[in-house]
């Protein structure tokens, strides 16, 4: 039985926010989600987020997310002031009082430790039967960090700060990851133990390691997961962890990167095999594209869905949806859950808002259609508007199956055109039209022949 802690409380000064720093956001997610989902393989009967700075603003973040169904213990624990983290491990003392098992203590600026590894760390602080266990890593320049020293059977010996390490020590370069799983009892009999006596006044965790032996090192396997953020540069290099990650998963299950250092991909992104993305495109949010689709380049798609054998160039795609063998684009946006039926072409400089298109439908270029639902095979001549909007309200426009649209078109809603309509030119709309008819409302054409503007004479 295992209960997770996460230290979620302090502010991050160096962020230069007011936004608590485990709600800042990197690749389609908040740090401290990062650190939720860290938790997939060990299955904990308890997930205690301890909070802090803005304490409000984390507890509604995290009372949102489209994951709080399976995790519906979540539990907030108040650090009214930031004391260090066995500050904040010492405030759970009520709240674990009676609880038989083992903690895990998890920083929430560490977004990127992978499941496996806690996994890890779990299992052999379980074989050992040691009263804690802490995770280390070996980094390439560890200079700042404490130093770990551990006997060949992993056994912790001693934990020596930078500034107190030999020159041979130095050497060393295992430092403590600040992750650790203690046998709960253990820890609740030396947290009152913890004292504040050192140059920042703070209660340390470390502190309570030393009060317990025996205490197992394990080495992560990659450095980088224990990479914490503290500033906009260690949140942007480990952004770029990330879309490592993210894009080497795809690549491999048949996914094809043209250029991958100029894609970003969510991780809350999912894709088919055989998609293509082009360079200088970026998928966010809850967004599927099927297989065979091609995505840009220059494209940015945000919480839609693309079918299959799409296409979507140099244009911009969000909260909609578009169906199989679609072209979109270049030049086009489609916002405000716009629909599209197959076989669709959304042509250059076509907006979409909230309108749902049928089948082999065709927006070539220049035109908006908002709050709009046509039949199949309509064609929208270049430059058509639907007037949605009165000043007040917005109301809506229907196009029967395979209706034309002239160019420079308005229909002025709240307006019905049947099916087989076609419309003429330059025509405004402002009545409903039956099926099966041609509709003109323009002025005559007014020729004069001979007609030119009166030369003004200039005065004397």
């Amino acid at each position: 039985m295992v209960a997770v802690a996460i230290l979620a409380a302090g502010r991050g000064t160096r962020m230069k926010s007011d936004l608590p720093k485990v709600l800042h956001q990197m690749g389609g997610k908040s740090l401290v989600e990062w650190v939720l989902g860290s938790l997939s393989e060990i299955e904990p009967v308890r997930r205690l987020v301890i909070v802090g700075y803005r304490s409000e603003l984390v507890q509604q973040a995290l009372s949102k997310l489209d994951t709080s169904e399976a995790y519906p213990e979540l539990e907030f624990v108040e650090q009214t002031e930031q004391l260090g983290t066995g500050h904040a491990v010492q405030q759970l003392l009520p709240h674990l009082q009676g609880f038989e098992g083992d903690l895990l203590i998890l920083n929430g600026d560490v977004p990127l430790l992978r499941p496996q590894t806690l996994r890890l760390l779990l299992q052999t602080h379980r074989d050992r039967q040691n009263p804690a266990t802490i995770l280390t890593a070996h980094l390439p320049n560890p200079k700042g960090y404490g130093r770990v020293f551990c006997n060949g059977q992993n056994i912790l010996q001693q934990i020596v700060e930078d500034r107190d390490c030999t020159a041979a020590q130095k050497q060393n370069h295992r430092i403590n990851a600040g992750v650790y799983c203690f046998r709960w009892q253990d820890l609740a009999e030396v947290l009152p133990r913890l004292s504040a006596e050192n140059d920042q006044k703070e209660y340390y965790l470390t502190d309570a390691v030393n009060f317990l032996d025996p205490v197992t090192v394990v080495d992560v396997e990659d450095y980088q997961e224990i990479l914490g953020i503290n500033d906009r540069k260690q949140l942007s290099t480990a952004y770029g962890i990330l879309q490592t990650r993210i894009k080497d998963n795809w690549m491999a299950a048949g996914v094809t990167l043209i250029d991958p250092d100029s894609i970003t991909i969510d991780d809350t992104v999912q894709l088919e095999p055989d998609v293509v993305v082009e360079p200088e495109t970026h998928l966010r949010g809850k967004t599927v594209i099927q297989s065979g689709s091609r995505i840009g380049p220059g494209s940015l798609i945000e919480n839609s869905q693309i079918g299959k054998n799409a296409t979507v160039l140099y244009s911009v795609v969000t909260d909609s949806t578009v169906a199989d063998g679609t072209r979109i684009g270049p030049f086009a946006h489609l916002r405000g859950h716009a629909e599209t039926g197959v076989n669709c072409r959304i042509g250059n400089f076509v907006e979409l808002k909230n309108t749902k298109l049928g089948d082999r439908t065709n927006v070539a270029h220049l035109s908006y259609l908002g709050d709009t639902t046509t039949g199949n095979q309509v064609n929208i001549g270049a430059g058509t508007i639907t007037a949605n909007y009165d000043g007040v309200n917005k109301h809506p426009t229907t196009i029967g199956d395979r209706s034309k649209t002239g160019s420079n078109s308005v229909l002025v809603a709240p307006i019905a055109i049947g099916k087989d309509v076609n419309i003429a030119a330059g025509s405004t709309i402002t009545e409903d039209v039956p099926d099966d008819c041609l509709v003109i409302a323009r002025s005559r054409q007014v020729v004069k022949p001979g007609w030119r503007l009166k030369s003004r004479q200039k005065p004397d």
